[in-house]
Formats: structure tokens, C-alpha cells, sequence
């Protein structure tokens, strides 16, 4: 996972192996400030989405990839979430279009605490698998 800002901040893309010979035609800026490797996870995926900040409004207990969370869940946004096993990807646009923001085992009561405060909201997630799906 590569990051435009230090400390892991600012707009996030997932590489996988490979070459890449020009960052801008992938939509990226032209400088990497930092970069952090995903560990392989070969274990059960799991995750709670809540509606609103702070673990607040409807949730859901996910353990799969979710293309639109409106046609899904018939949530219109996802302000926080607690993963409880894996590694994840959430985007901002269903069908894993847009920003992502790389989530590991953890609590995130407010993304704003990943330095996306711009994203509006998140509509689609993804596991990340060995095969990098």
C-alpha cells in the first residue's frame, strides 16, 4: 500500500506485484511519501459496520466482499467499524471505485483518524486474499 502524504496519510493505492512505469496513468500523484507492506492473512474475514460515528446506528457483521452497501444493507453511509479478523479495503464508491482507505484488526470509532477527512463516505468494501483479488 503506497500513501501521497508521510506517516501513512492522504490518498492510498493498493499495489500488487508487479512493475509500474508511470504513477500518473493509474490515477496517482506523482510523488510516494510512504508505503507499509500488507501481511498475508489466510484466516476467516470479519468486520462490523456501523451507520454513524462511534459504533452508533444500524450493524452489520460482514465476512465477505460487498460491492454496494446501499443495494446490500440498504445503508446509505458507513462511519466506523471494528475489524475483527483480516485485511480490508474500503471504497468510496460501490463497485470498488474510487479512494480506498486500507483497514487492518483494529477499532475505527471515526475515519477521520486515517486522515480522510475529504471522503464523504464509504460504499463498497473488499477483502485483501493472498490471490489479491
Amino acid at each position: 500500500m503506497v500513501y501521497d502524504r508521510s506517516n501513512f496519510m492522504g490518498n492510498q493505492y493498493f499495489l500488487r506485484r508487479g512493475e509500474y512505469s508511470d504513477f500518473q496513468r493509474m490515477g496517482m500523484v506523482d510523488s510516494i511519501r510512504s508505503c507499509r507492506m500488507i501481511p498475508q492473512h489466510r484466516g476467516p474475514f470479519r468486520m462490523r459496520i456501523y451507520e454513524r460515528e462511534n459504533f452508533g446506528g444500524q450493524m452489520h457483521e460482514v465476512s465477505d466482499d460487498c460491492d454496494s452497501f446501499m443495494e446490500r444493507y440498504r445503508m446509505s453511509d458507513v462511519q466506523s467499524c471494528h475489524v475483527m479478523d483480516g485485511h480490508w479495503l474500503m471504497y468510496e464508491q460501490p463497485h470498488y471505485r474510487g479512494r480506498m482507505v486500507y483497514l487492518r484488526p483494529g477499532e475505527y470509532r471515526s475515519y477521520r483518524d486515517l486522515g480522510m477527512s475529504s471522503m464523504l463516505r464509504f460504499s463498497s468494501m473488499r477483502r485483501i486474499m493472498d490471490s489479491c483479488n
